[in-house]
């Protein structure tokens, strides 16, 4: 039962580390959290035009996503609300700079690296 709880602690420390990640505004620093083979599903994918179905896979296309994402919002900056741990994954609850509230389910492996990721925006 230990070794639950320390690992639900983890999840949610993990999600402080990931607000913070991308708060820095450092893409290297954001990427170092995620698994070479991770996978990322989000509408804006598909708004940026990089894949129709809204899914990239690998780290080198999450690289040229967020590299081109990420100017396009000068001021980003987002504030936890909340995260939902399990024993694998964790849903982060934040809002925006732009005051948007998202959740991002995030998967995690043995190592601690994202291999899942998908951004869930309100919509309408």
């Amino acid at each position: 039962m230990q070794d639950l709880e320390k690992t639900l602690d983890q999840r949610t420390a993990f999600a402080d580390t990931w607000i913070a990640a991308w708060n820095s505004r450092d893409l290297e620093q954001v990427l170092a959290l995620y698994a070479d083979d991770s996978e990322m599903v989000s509408d804006k994918i598909i708004k940026l035009g990089f894949d129709p179905t809204g899914r990239l896979r690998g780290k080198d296309n999450l690289r040229a996503y967020w590299g081109r994402a990420l100017p396009l919002r000068p001021k980003l900056h987002f504030t936890l609300i909340n995260a939902f741990v399990s024993p694998d994954s964790l849903v982060v609850f934040y809002r925006d700079e732009l005051g948007h509230e998202i959740c991002e389910y995030l998967r995690l492996n043995a190592d601690g690296k994202i291999v899942q990721g998908s951004a869930n925006h309100l919509h309408g």
